[in-house]
């Protein structure tokens, strides 16, 4: 087989619009393994609610969570690499949601934290529990005993849009990143998917050339332009198409099994 990791990203890629795991998209993952092909998961979410997908599908590797800011061994949950990021700096940040009444959280590798977790409104409430978070209300930065590895904020796509045009205006050290219609990420300046992605090749000995990654969004480009063979879903936006080496079917068309049938396993 000639792509011998391959990295997925799981919201609007391997997950249809319900978030459900598609028996297609399972099986075509199970052949891959079964002939000796790597799966990695590379998503936006916590390791703590993206370990559970690969059990789901009987793998131990790893996932690469937050964005890459984070990458976790599943079988024991251990860290083996964290991209951490100056907390105090994020105190403009945080001012300038609580003025604008924009939700934000802060994130370790595995734990999450609210403004306030008393005071969630309905649609935060709702997104965490959709997610399977259970986020803590946030200590002081001095009581953080794990590094802060990303910071997100979520709102409607509008009011996102003018705070990440101002907040690019700013003087900062963060990767800015939009990694929703509704989320905005702000991270470690050299974290991303394809570095994760590249740290992890390297440790396992998998050339750049036998890499392939699968993803939908803006946050996915820097693994897709890293990957050997980088595939954009069908429902991506037009600039990741562009960034990809190919196109795939949606999510809502078991896209990532037509690819793995494809590059994998014809």
């Amino acid at each position: 087989m000639r792509y011998k990791l391959i990295a997925l990203d799981v919201d609007g890629t391997l997950l249809n619009d319900d978030h459900h795991l598609s028996t297609e998209n399972k099986e075509a993952i199970a052949e891959v393994t079964r002939l000796g092909g790597q799966i990695v998961l590379c998503t936006g979410r916590s390791p703590q609610n993206s370990i559970p997908f690969m059990e789901e599908m009987g793998l131990s590797g790893y996932v690469l969570g937050h964005n890459g800011a984070a990458t976790v061994r599943v079988k024991d949950r251990e860290v083996l690499h964290q991209y951490g990021m100056d907390a105090r700096g994020l105190d403009p940040y945080i001012d300038y949601c609580r003025k604008h009444d924009i939700h934000y959280d802060v994130n370790t590798a595995f734990d999450m934290y609210v403004d306030n977790v008393e005071n969630l409104t309905k649609e935060a409430n709702y997104m965490y529990e959709h997610f399977r978070i259970v986020p803590a209300t946030l200590p002081a930065w001095e009581d953080f005993r794990e590094p802060v590895v990303k910071f997100t904020v979520f709102t409607q796509s509008e009011i996102l849009d003018e705070a990440e045009r101002e907040w690019r205006t700013w003087t900062h050290e963060y990767n800015i990143l939009r990694s929703g219609e509704f989320f905005v990420d702000l991270m470690h300046p050299e974290a991303s998917k394809g570095n994760a992605l590249k740290n992890l090749a390297v440790k396992l000995g998998i050339p750049q050339e036998e890499v392939l990654s699968i993803g939908n969004y803006f946050n996915d480009i820097s693994m897709l332009t890293y990957a050997g063979m980088g595939v954009a879903m069908d429902n991506s936006p037009v600039e990741v198409k562009a960034a990809a080496n190919a196109v795939t079917g949606s999510n809502n068309e078991h896209g990532v099994r037509d690819a793995l049938v494809k590059y994998c396993l014809s």
